[in-house]
């Protein structure tokens, strides 16, 4: 099937339908004004290209909710797809995922979901309509589940089917042996045939947010409401617990004078922080290309695909899937935007976007930002911090900060002197003392303290100009980042559940991001393997992977030997460096793993530290050690760590000399060893997960765990564990945990970055005593009992 655009797909489809059939598939509702209005908003838009912007290729994909999908466009909902072709659904699916697309398969579709999910080679959601029968809902959402979907999609439009003329007119019912399949065990429907007659018998017409909110309580699955065309309907979802809003108008087959759905995006998008889709009326790779200018994360599409399917069927349907992810690749590319990220409003003439606020002078338009300021990933921890202020007598396992009551001003001073008086031994002690309230050298102070330290602590050996002294490590992966990374061809590889300080840096600096699956030890090498390959075919190369080899956060993790062993074997292998970060090596269990670095024979290893878990945090010290050799075109020689303090040379300039002194002076006063300096934190922290450990083995007995869906790691040691929950562990779910409970945790799904994690909850131990710990668990194992309960 040559593929020609979605308008030639629906004149050869045609004759294919029987006449009644054409009619379902093709008719809005009423006089069919919205129907048409989908195609004129399109049509009206006009866009603004960038030139002279330097890209020779431009790259279609994004993520979504974790998933990579080819293009943002996906399969919208729709019944029925055996009026198309005798594969139906499945044959949809399957073309579907051989284009690397997505599908929302409809609850009334004639295959069941399980067939689907089999076929399903991406990202499969289902639709549901809100049925007058709650259990039958519940046992779908379970099967869904089961069944390995994705994300649930609640169709709340259409609380009575539009009034359909053409299929009146023809006198339309489903042909014999095709029915709602997903709905056959419960007998919910007498008489499916007559869309409008059994519809109007199972559907629950009165909805609202309540329905939502218990909806997204019953389901580990984000949750996206469909069929919102204003922005405070979108802004109710949200609070109601929806993880995203798909503007629609049913494909113009509901209240016919409805706004077109592309007109409806900017305000929606507007008034919520979650993402925003749209179908309706998209038939080219400019009208993807003109949604997300107007707002929307991705686009559906719907009747083109049923076209396609008729014509060809699953062959049809990649290659029209394929034929408008190449168009909007083009689109992309001709507007002067090398990835979708670059869409924004200004590609949209005047007139061609929403009404915008006119403000007083001084008012900048978030849009022109740089698009890390409204990225969710950023505002992560600013919601953990709200929570935790708003209610400060709940429990909170949420702060992975350490325990405040083993520090003291005191100690800082005199470490202070105590490095002077080191540096200024045998030499000018005014000198030593002007080191420190001046400016200093780019790489820091204290690299060769820091060198001994390696050597001791860590079996390390490094020369100290190897070393950069940062502003914590959060200045240490962002230097090492933008040094890398030379453009977004370049891939940062990182574990699907990861700290968020990594993601935000690389966020920061337009840097692409693949996860890879984590297994209870940590990350999984035969994926890191299959990633690498599927990113080098695609013409890109991973430059370097990031892992926390020691009781990660947010997992608590830690990798064996062997796996560190092959690691940096696949790091030769695949020629990528590995950033090891690993600030609590030294709490990780009475006989740690050896560091990835002191096992690196070939200089494959960028090391990054702190101190803020060891010594004091609000000094906010950190290092990297970047011993690699960099060979430059006119044969000069130069260490990684001296470029990187180059770069460092634009940012911060050098770390504080008074916060370098006072480490300085903390590592003399311990001998260079941090075991040492630790061993009474390390015993406070080894108490308190004990103690949740414990308390969690009370509250939950081994034979109770499964029925309540109730599960946890056994860390060796460190700060956090992950608990598996049975609910939805999302905002809303934290927010009535801190009002109704007194418990506040962190929700693993803002660490996870292959769409994990929506029923698991990250709980850090650091920052409680065990008696508080002990509260703090019980007062959770009440909320989940009861969660479960209900």
């Amino acid at each position: 099937m040559a593929y020609l655009g979605l308008a030639d797909l629906a004149a050869r489809a045609r004759p294919l339908f029987a006449p009644s059939a054409w009619d379902f598939v093709a008719g809005g509702s009423g006089d069919e004004r919205t129907l048409a209005a989908n195609r004129t908003a399109f049509e009206a838009i006009r866009l603004r290209p960038r030139m002279l912007r330097g890209i020779a290729a431009a790259d279609p994909a994004v993520q979504v909710f974790g998933r990579r999908w080819s293009a943002p466009v996906g399969v919208a909902p729709m019944a029925y797809h055996g009026l198309a072709h005798p594969g139906a659904e499945p044959a949809t699916v399957a073309g579907a995922g051989a284009a690397g697309l997505p599908v929302i398969a409809a609850m009334l579709s004639g295959h069941p979901l399980e067939d689907l999910a089999a076929a399903a080679l991406s990202p499969l959601w289902l639709q549901l309509y809100p049925l007058r029968d709650r259990a039958v809902t519940a046992d779908l959402l379970a099967r869904a589940e089961t069944a390995g979907v994705e994300a649930i999609v609640l169709t709340v439009d259409a609380p009575r089917l539009g009034d359909r003329r053409r299929d009146k007119r023809s006198g339309f019912r489903l042909p014999p042996g095709l029915a709602p399949a997903n709905l056959a065990p419960y007998r919910a429907m007498a008489d499916p045939s007559g869309p409008a007659a059994h519809t109007a018998a199972a559907f629950e017409p009165a909805i609202g947010p309540e329905y939502v909110a218990w909806l997204a309580s019953r389901t580990r699955l984000p949750v996206v409401v469909k069929g919102v065309l204003r922005g405070d309907d979108a802004t109710r979802a949200v609070e109601s617990g929806a993880a995203g809003v798909l503007v629609s108008n049913h494909g113009g087959r509901q209240l016919d004078g409805a706004v077109a759905a592309v007109d409806a995006v900017a305000e929606v998008a507007a008034a919520v922080d979650v993402p925003v889709f749209v179908d309706g009326g998209v038939r080219g790779g400019a009208d993807v290309l003109a949604a997300l200018a107007r707002g929307a994360t991705a686009t559906f599409v719907g009747r083109p695909v049923l076209h396609a399917l008729a014509v060809g069927g699953a062959s049809g349907v990649e290659q029209a899937l394929a034929g408008l992810t190449a168009e909007y690749a083009d689109a992309l590319l001709l507007a002067g935007c090398r990835h979708s990220d670059d869409v924004d409003e200004s590609l949209l003439a005047d007139g061609s976007g929403a009404a915008r606020h006119r403000g007083g002078p001084g008012d900048l338009d978030a849009g022109l930002l740089h698009g890390s300021v409204t990225d969710p990933l950023l505002d992560t921890m600013t919601f953990l911090n709200e929570v935790t202020e708003r209610f400060p007598d709940a429990v909170s396992f949420a702060p992975g900060r350490p325990y405040d009551a083993e520090f003291s001003l005191d100690d800082v001073l005199a470490d202070v002197r105590a490095y002077v008086d080191h540096r200024a031994a045998g030499g000018d002690p005014a000198a030593a003392e002007r080191s420190l309230l001046q400016y200093g050298p780019t790489a820091g102070l204290v690299g060769d303290l820091i060198a001994r330290l390696l050597a001791s602590s860590e079996d390390v050996h490094v020369p100290p100009e190897s070393i950069v002294v940062t502003v914590g490590a959060q200045e240490a992966l962002l230097l090492a980042l933008r040094t890398l990374c030379a453009s977004r061809d370049d891939v940062l590889v990182v574990p699907g559940s990861c700290y968020v300080g990594v993601c935000g840096a690389a966020r920061l600096l337009d840097l692409t991001v693949r996860p890879v699956r984590e297994t209870a030890d940590g990350i999984d090498l035969g994926e890191l393997d299959r990633v690498v390959h599927a990113e080098r075919v695609a013409g890109r190369r991973v430059r370097a992977c990031y892992v926390v080899p020691d009781a990660a956060n947010p997992s608590g993790a830690t990798l064996s030997r062997a796996d560190r062993v092959a690691l940096l074997s696949a790091a030769r292998r695949h020629d990528f460096l590995i950033l090891e970060d690993s600030p609590y090596r030294v709490f990780a269990g009475a006989d740690p793993m050896p560091s990835l670095k002191s096992l690196d024979t070939g200089r494959r290893v960028v090391q990054i530290g702190s101190f803020a878990k060891t010594a004091y945090p609000g000094l906010r010290v950190g290092y990297l050690v970047a011993d690699q050799t960099v060979r430059h075109p006119d044969g000069r020689r130069t260490t990684l760590a001296g470029e990187i303090a180059k770069v460092r040379g634009m940012v911060t300039c050098n770390a504080p000399g008074l916060t370098q002194a006072a480490l300085g002076g903390f590592l003399l006063r311990h001998d260079f060893r941090l075991d040492k300096a630790t061993a009474t934190a390390a015993a406070h922290y080894r108490r308190t997960l004990d103690e949740v450990l414990r308390t969690l083995d009370e509250c939950f007995p081994a034979g109770e765990r499964e029925r309540l869906g109730v599960a946890w790691n056994v860390p060796a040691g460190g700060f956090f564990l992950r608990l598996r929950v049975p609910f939805r562990a999302d905002e809303a779910a934290l927010r009535r945990s801190a009002t109704e409970y007194g418990v506040i945790w962190t929700p693993m799904a803002f660490f996870a970055l292959d769409g994990g994690g929506r029923d698991e909850i990250r709980l850090s131990c650091s920052a409680l005593d065990p008696a508080r710990a002990r509260d703090g668990i019980q007062r959770l194992a009440r909320m989940i009992r009861d969660q479960h309960q209900s």
